[in-house]
């Protein structure tokens, strides 16, 4: 039987629900974790209710369980160097930022957001970059259109029309648009933000696929937008595509086929 936490601080009775959580077992509903902690249910919930606002957990919406969210990662940026997609990426980052000139920076997917982890600065003066654990939750963002691009049509549409993702363009015809868009950028092995989240900027995105197939992560290069003209997206674009498939190979997975054009 657990210890009964009754007693315990919130901060003690907040770090025990969230040890609960395992490799072997990463997602879990409030009974399972009120029987680990010894604590009711109703305060489990409360616990779970305040981490879920901060993003240190996440609640899945069709199971209605709970696991770890990358709200952790603004806490523990030290421990980002264990993260492997980040290490493998780094060096590769690294590489696509001296070949650019521009920012190349590793996001991942939390459900809702899409959550910078790892970042190269570009070399110029002018450039534009992030602190980590910026997350990003604009349809029209390069690194959000990869990973919705991965979703269920009907998941995606709740995520836009309840204004999770914020998106302007929510009846049928504009959905309808914006899925072409998503299809396109798949095919293309990049998607393409020119100036459309902010003036100033341009930002292309390119997915990381794991040993599975699944998308896990994407690259992402941003730069201002005075010093990448229509003619010299393609350009980026395929640096993107090229270095997050160099990515998928160092974790082990085989990258998407590109359409050329």
């Amino acid at each position: 039987m657990p210890e009964d936490l009754r007693g315990a601080s919130p901060i003690s009775n907040a770090i025990a629900v969230l040890r609960c959580f395992s490799v072997d077992e990463p997602m879990l509903g409030v009974t399972e974790v009120a029987a680990r902690v010894g604590l009711h249910k109703s305060s489990v919930s409360r616990i779970l209710a305040t981490l879920e606002a901060e993003d240190v957990v996440e609640r899945d919406p069709m199971t209605r369980r709970y696991r770890l969210g990358l709200g952790v990662i603004g806490i523990a940026g030290p421990l980002l160097a264990d993260l492997e997609e980040r290490r493998v990426a780094r060096p590769v980052l690294r590489d696509l930022a001296e070949r650019t000139g521009e920012t190349s920076a590793l996001l991942l997917w939390n459900g809702h957001h899409a959550v910078s982890v790892e970042q190269v600065p570009s070399p110029h003066l002018v450039k534009h970059t992030t602190s980590l654990g910026t997350r990003y939750r604009t349809a029209l963002s390069a690194s959000v259109q990869v990973f919705l691009a991965t979703l269920p049509a009907a998941h995606r549409k709740t995520l836009l029309t309840g204004g999770t993702i914020a998106y302007t363009q929510t009846d049928d015809a504009g959905l309808a648009a914006f899925a072409d868009r998503l299809a396109e950028a798949t095919a293309r092995g990049y998607a393409v933000n020119y100036g459309e989240t902010s003036i100033e900027e341009v930002g292309v995105s390119s997915p990381v696929f794991d040993h599975r197939g699944d998308v896990t992560a994407a690259v992402l290069v941003s730069a201002p937008r005075f010093r990448v003209s229509p003619e010299q997206l393609a350009a980026l674009g395929e640096a993107c595509a090229d270095s997050a498939a160099d990515i998928t190979r160092r974790l082990g997975g085989a990258p998407a086929q590109r359409v050329a054009g």
